[in-house]
């Protein structure tokens, strides 16, 4: 608004001054000559007063009649004047005689003054109506042109915005870069953006909630319909107990959906801006590390042994990302798993590594969407289809980005920071994108 504002501005002040100085230069040059013949009126007033005043009315008889322009002289007496319409030896008043005459006074001394007239009004002086409206005129029509594309592109704005409220959610304005409005086009294709991505997983968790929690939830109704055979008296304890475990595994599966739901809808609404601090990424490293390595026997190698490594950060939320990888990663590694921490000029980066059967290619550009699983996941390995959209998510709170290469035997996610530059305080805050 406020290019708007100075382009407005700017418009209207060049505009004025141009026309303007235009017009005016035009007017002088070849129309208002009005000084020329009000000199010699001027000049013969003066030679009367040099008469005496008896002499001054035989001199103005011996000069030529000239019908066009009369003169006469006249006492004070003999005609009245406004208050403000005080006669003077050097100036002319001019006063209307009908709408094609006008008449002229100039003052001879303190009893007599000289009339002029009646004379014919310059048909030129009607020109100065005519400059005045072509004046504004040009005024109205440089206006317009300015006016005319942004009212068209605010009406683009307005019929786009319509559209979208009636849940086009693809929407998009495309004005041209030149455009006045066109800040706000790009914003609104930003928010409509923003808002489709919202909505698709608003829809995507609502089927998420619906299928993924149906089975277990199915399960549970009916072992609850089975309860009372496994509570008899004389019921088998062992297959009571494994029946029970069971259900605990379906209320267990339902938390932990229920979990990652509530993790990716708390990144995703978060809007505040949040404490980021300096973090040991090698430290998070083995820490995870050493706690998730009892869950599988597959070996897990930090390869090189890192030196202390810092980044900015929510630590509790880099240690979640660093955790889904390397769970990832036990899923599908065949015989060992390999983290890599590096540092290179502008970026720190670290990438999990394991020697599973890979990602599909048709998979690759949709696994950092919400809800979407591959074939592998579908087929072998239980998943809800939300960890790596939480990771994806996660390193967007942090101005970093998360990359993907597999092949079969060889899957790696890395995930990259920018590198914490010396002298920075040891807490910033980053708001969030």
């Amino acid at each position: 608004m406020k290019r708007l504002f100075i382009s407005l501005y700017l418009l209207l002040s060049l505009s004025f001054l141009g026309i303007g100085w235009t017009l005016d230069s035009i007017w002088q040059n070849n129309v208002d000559d009005s000084g020329a013949p009000d000199a010699p009126l001027v000049a013969f007033a003066q030679l009367l007063a040099q008469f005496p005043e008896e002499q001054r009315q035989g001199f103005i008889d011996k000069l030529d009649d000239n019908p066009a322009y009369p003169l006469q002289l006249l006492n004070r007496d003999q005609v009245a004047f406004g208050d403000k319409e005080a006669i003077s030896r050097n100036q002319i008043l001019v006063a209307a005689h009908d709408k094609e005459h006008e008449l002229h006074f100039i003052s001879v001394d303190d009893k007599q003054f000289l009339m002029a007239g009646p004379i014919e009004i310059d048909p030129r002086e009607q020109l100065r109506g005519l400059f005045t409206l072509f004046f504004y005129l040009s005024l109205a029509f440089v206006a317009l042109i300015w006016v005319w594309p942004l009212s068209r592109d605010l009406k683009t704005l307005r019929l786009a915005t319509k559209e979208f409220g009636q849940s086009n959610w693809d929407t998009q304005i495309q004005l041209s870069p030149r455009s006045q409005v066109q800040p706000l086009a790009s914003t609104f294709n930003e928010m409509a953006r923003h808002i489709r991505a919202l909505i698709e997983n608003q829809k995507h968790l609502s089927n998420a909630v619906s299928h993924e929690i149906r089975t277990p939830l199915a399960r549970l109704k009916f072992a609850l319909a089975l309860m009372p055979q496994y509570c008899r008296p004389d019921s088998d304890v062992e297959r009571r107990n494994e029946f029970l475990d069971e259900m605990q595994q379906d209320v267990k599966e339902m938390e932990n959906l229920l979990q990652e739901l509530l993790t990716y809808a708390s990144l995703e609404s978060q809007r505040k801006a949040i404490q980021f601090e300096r973090c040991d990424l090698s430290k998070l490293t083995q820490q995870t590390i050493a706690r998730l390595q009892g869950l599988n026997r597959l070996p897990i190698t930090l390869n090189p042994q890192p030196k202390k490594i810092e980044v900015m950060g929510d630590p509790s939320l880099i240690e979640r990302a660093l955790q889904n990888l390397i769970i990832n990663a036990q899923r599908f590694a065949t015989t060992a798993i390999t983290i890599e921490l590096s540092v290179s000029r502008g970026n720190v980066t670290l990438s999990v590594i394991d020697d599973g059967p890979g990602i599909a290619t048709e998979d690759q550009a949709k696994i950092f969407d919400p809800f979407y699983r591959s074939k592998v996941v579908q087929n072998g390995n239980k998943g809800h289809g939300l960890g790596l959209a939480i990771i994806k998510r996660i390193m967007e709170r942090h101005n970093g980005k998360v990359q993907l290469n597999s092949e079969p035997n060889m899957t790696k996610f890395t995930l990259s920071w920018p590198r914490v530059v010396k002298g920075l305080s040891e807490k910033m805050t980053i708001s969030k994108h």
